[in-house]
């Protein structure tokens, strides 16, 4: 299994905007057949290292991570979002 993690830094940090983009996250649940699992969290603390969303991913293989990347939905809904509305984001990958 692969994780997909990325953490996202939001030009607007304010809980409604937050809140927004982690549904927008969310909604891959059922719409993206590719995922194993997911979890998004939303950061409380807001200290100046802090990113403001979480995003994990479960994914069986390298092969899916590619296939995900360019899913129809993760493209032209969540990604369309996520970059319109993040300042950064960083990312691992990682074999579980």
């Amino acid at each position: 299994m692969i994780r997909h993690t990325v953490c996202f830094k939001l030009k607007d940090n304010s809980p409604a905007e937050c809140e927004k983009a982690a549904e927008i996250l969310r909604s891959m649940k059922g719409n993206v057949p590719l995922l194993r699992g997911i979890d998004v969290g939303v950061d409380f603390l807001h200290s100046p290292r802090s990113y403001d969303i979480i995003l994990q991913v479960l994914l069986d293989d390298e092969k899916a991570l590619e296939e995900y990347q360019n899913d129809g939905y993760h493209c032209s809904v969540v990604k369309a979002h996520m970059h319109s509305v993040a300042e950064s984001s960083v990312a691992i990958d990682c074999e579980v």
